[in-house]
């Protein structure tokens, strides 16, 4: 019902007047079964066991609105219940409600009569309690974990089924040492995940945690924190607040906590507390100006009005906290304002106290004092955010367990022999029951599964208003646009000590909290696996990543590929070199007995230009993904016809050199050993040598093909491995040796006037092998391995093109374009007409009748 008719009825009553109340005495009706209730009707001023030298009685001065409530909200199911016909037909519900006072001391008196045998004020000592009949079936409460666990111990000896409301801590579903517990709220593992979900999703990794220095806030505390630790939540700080009254060190310790967390980068802080020590918490926190945080509140507290009704908690901050759904119970507002209203009735007053005498005052005192003087004022604010349907739910499950107990149906309940507590205890295990149409089970620890709200504090002068702005029903889900913060712009606060790093980072760890961190890029070859990893993950051997990297991918395979631009220039040089060795060939070919080719050695000289041109084919072994024959061919198939070539050139150097520096007599007859089929023998010599060092070459040190996965970044480098700079060097020293007697032959010959100077040319050519070849040395030492063969494929090439552009493409010149001085004189030595003078280039004189025009073919050497 709206507030305002509520209180326009309650002021035609008279409510709030001054006027007594009977109100109390609405906490008890006779039944055939009767419940016994723990409800925090008031508080003490200093609760707990500590200080006590006497076992007197404490005394319990405010009164808890809520405690009002939640015991209304018990009655009205029992007067539900009895009205229908459903879960007892026939039987009547009874109840008897007492005041706890939030205080142990207290709730001990009337649970030591709830377990009082039927009839009287004494508990029985007695060996076995089986026949044992109490003046309870079933108890109802208590709201607190704290009082919980003393009465839990008491009603578990007796196996009296106790069914709490409120008392949600994790330990007490312990079957073994709580076998009669149950309860109409989940646990608070539950709880504990739905704040850690709650921080994890709004990315709040570093928090304070706090927890009041009791069984609840401790158990509490510790759930939440190993919780946390799993989601990568640090706690910064964590402590326990003291409950009223505590010493002052303790209260100094508080301070300097807070102290801490008002100095620290802390935004968040988790409150797992009472209402008592939360009220001394935030007490010290506005008297000590602590900067507004985000409180994330345990449902003890967040609907306390011990709290909320603190001066100066408006300037707190943002409170949040997880608060039970239930199913709705719209007509429970209106149920208390006609008990109010009955309250203020003389004549319902009379009435009750001549049915229920009150025998039980005697021994506990009064029920609520307080109650009896409460107003609309009270009670209104409370109803805005009442929690009674776990109470209301707990009345339903002790009237289902004793209609299965009593095998009820809908014409009544056929049984008629007394029940024991511990036979309805047996009913209620994995017992499943329908409230308001919620289905409801007790699982194997006693507990049940709801549903939370996530409520945020809204103010509304004087007190908060709580808004929904999320849920948890095992996943999390925010109403973002529903939130409301104490930061500028309703920024969402951002409580973290470290930024988040970004994709390809990894943690590096400063301190003792994982959550504070320096964000370092993972290097090439690693990557981030995880996004909370601390350390970068290696690629594998077949793969590649880049700096900062998420992800390795394939590595491509690298070698000297037809395609590339390197690769097509050098086969253009091998194009040209090839085609200017055949057209030399053809050339030679053509004019093979021209004085010209005979000088030059005729059909040897046609050998060695076939031979440069296999030398400029072996190149195509160096383009192309490598295989091992393609290994074991390239340098036979170089060096090979690189000795024909050479062979020849030597033996031509040999002839030049006995005809300019011999006496005739000597070299006519070295002459003939240098021409005819022992020249040949001494080519064909030379080329064996060449491949008896190229096969032992082969034989001890053979190349492999390898797939080089370190030198290039991104790609594996597939090429043929050289294991021995000596096995590469020996095919090269046959080579070498022919071409330094080549150069030795002809580098101090002295040319003759009036002849061509064949020196000059085997001179060059032997040049145009060394020099190539030597640079190639340190060239390949220093040149990155993956672009070797290319290296070797242009040496080759250019050593080639050198021999023919110094040795064989001035001839072709001379045939093409210098046909006159293709003569027997200028060549061969001979007199005019003379075709079949000397060979070489010595011997003979000048004729005077045919004097030869000087050009730079012919000059000296």
């Amino acid at each position: 019902m709206p507030g305002l008719a509520l209180l326009g009825f309650c002021a035609l009553l008279g409510l709030g007047a001054g006027a007594p109340l009977c109100l109390s005495r609405q906490l008890r009706m006779q039944g055939d079964y009767v419940l016994g209730g723990l409800f925090p009707l008031s508080l003490a001023e200093e609760p707990g066991l500590h200080d006590r030298t006497q076992p007197n009685t404490t005394a319990c001065t405010r009164f808890s609105s809520l405690g009002l409530l939640w015991a209304l909200a018990g009655k009205m199911a029992v007067e539900e219940i009895n009205r229908g016909s459903t879960l007892l037909p026939g039987k009547l519900l009874g109840y008897d409600f007492f005041d706890t006072c939030s205080d142990p001391v207290v709730a001990m008196k009337p649970s030591l009569m709830f377990m009082a045998k039927a009839g009287g004020r004494d508990v029985a000592a007695r060996c076995d309690y089986a026949q044992y009949q109490p003046r309870m079936l079933a108890v109802i409460g208590p709201h607190s974990s704290e009082l919980a666990l003393v009465t839990g111990k008491l009603f578990g000896f007796f196996l009296m089924p106790q069914v709490s409301y409120g008392a949600s801590m994790d330990k007490l579903s312990d079957r073994e040492a709580f076998p009669s517990f149950f309860r109409t709220v989940p646990s608070d593992r539950v709880q504990a995940t739905a704040m850690v979900e709650l921080l994890y999703t709004l990315s709040w990794n570093w928090v304070a945690a706090l927890g009041s220095d009791e069984e609840y806030g401790r158990q509490g505390l510790s759930l939440f924190s190993s919780l946390a630790g799993t989601r990568g939540i640090c706690i910064a700080h964590e402590g326990l607040v003291p409950l009223p009254g505590a010493a002052g060190r303790d209260l100094d310790a508080v301070q300097e906590l807070l102290h801490q967390v008002n100095q620290s980068s802390v935004q968040v802080v988790v409150l797992f507390s009472s209402p008592q020590a939360a009220r001394t918490l935030f007490s010290h926190s506005i008297h000590c100006s602590l900067s507004p945080k985000v409180w994330v509140a345990s449902e003890a507290w967040l609907t306390s009005d011990l709290v909320m009704t603190l001066p100066g908690m408006a300037q707190v901050g943002t409170v949040l906290g997880f608060l039970q759904r239930g199913a709705p119970m719209p007509d429970f507002s209106s149920y208390v304002q006609t008990r109010l209203a009955l309250a203020a009735d003389p004549a319902f007053c009379a009435s009750l106290e001549e049915q229920q005498p009150g025998l039980e005052e005697h021994v506990v005192g009064p029920r609520c004092p307080q109650c009896d003087h409460t107003s609309l004022d009270n009670v209104s604010t409370g109803l805005l955010h009442h929690q009674t349907f776990a109470v209301y739910a707990a009345v339903y499950s002790v009237a289902q367990a004793l209609h299965n107990t009593l095998l009820c149906n809908a014409s009544g309940c056929p049984t008629r022999e007394p029940v024991q507590p511990w036979q309805l205890l047996a009913k209620m295990y994995n017992m499943s029951f329908r409230v308001r149409g919620l289905p409801l089970r007790f699982d194997a620890s006693g507990s049940v599964h709801l549903d939370y709200d996530l409520k945020l504090w809204v103010w509304r002068d004087p007190m908060p208003e709580l808004r929904t702005v999320g849920s948890f029903n095992g996943h999390l889900q925010l109403q973002l646009s529903q939130m409301r913060w104490h930061t500028p712009s309703n920024m969402v606060p951002v409580s973290q000590c470290s930024r988040r790093c970004e994709d390809g980072q990894v943690r590096r760890v400063k301190g003792f909290h994982s959550c504070c961190y320096d964000c370092v890029s993972c290097m090439a070859g690693s990557y981030q696996r995880n996004p909370d990893d601390l350390l970068c993950t290696q690629c594998e051997r077949d793969q590649w990543s880049p700096d900062g990297s998420r992800h390795c991918f394939p590595r491509r395979p690298k070698f000297l590929a037809w395609g590339e631009p390197a690769t097509l220039l050098l086969l253009a040089l091998l194009g040209l070199a090839l085609g200017l060795a055949l057209a030399a060939l053809g050339l030679f070919v053509q004019h093979r007995d021209s004085p010209l080719v005979q000088a030059s050695g005729g059909s040897r000289a046609c050998f060695g230009l076939a031979c440069l041109g296999l030398v400029c084919l072996s190149a195509l072994l160096y383009p192309g993904r490598p295989r091992p024959a393609q290994c074991l061919a390239q340098q036979p198939l170089l060096h090979l016809p690189l000795a024909g070539c050479l062979s020849t050139l030597v033996l031509q150097a040999a002839e030049v050199f006995v005809e300019s520096e011999l006496p005739p007599s000597w070299a006519d007859r070295l002459r003939v050993h240098l021409r005819g089929p022992r020249a040949w023998l001494a080519v064909l010599l030379a080329m064996l040598a060449e491949a008896a060092l190229c096969a032992w070459s082969l034989g001890a040190f053979p190349p492999q093909v390898v797939m080089d996965w370190q030198v290039l970044p991104t790609e594996v480098l597939v090429h043929c491995r050289m294991h021995s700079w000596v096995g590469f060097g020996l095919p090269h020293s046959a080579n070498a040796v022919l071409a330094s007697l080549c150069f030795l032959g002809t580098f101090l010959v002295h040319g003759r006037p009036g002849r061509y100077n064949g020196a000059r040319g085997l001179t060059f050519a032997a040049l145009a092998y060394f020099i190539p070849w030597l640079s190639f040395v340190p060239l390949l030492a220093n040149v990155h391995v993956a672009h070797q063969p290319a290296v070797q494929m242009g040496i080759s090439l250019i050593c080639a093109l050198g021999i023919l552009a110094t040795f064989h493409l001035p001839k072709c010149y001379l045939l093409l374009w210098r046909p006159e001085s293709n003569t027997p004189e200028f060549f061969l030595g001979g007199v005019p007409g003379d075709a079949g003078g000397r060979g070489g280039s010595g011997g003979g004189q000048e004729t005077e009748q045919k004097p030869v025009t000087r050009d730079p073919v012919a000059s000296p050497h």
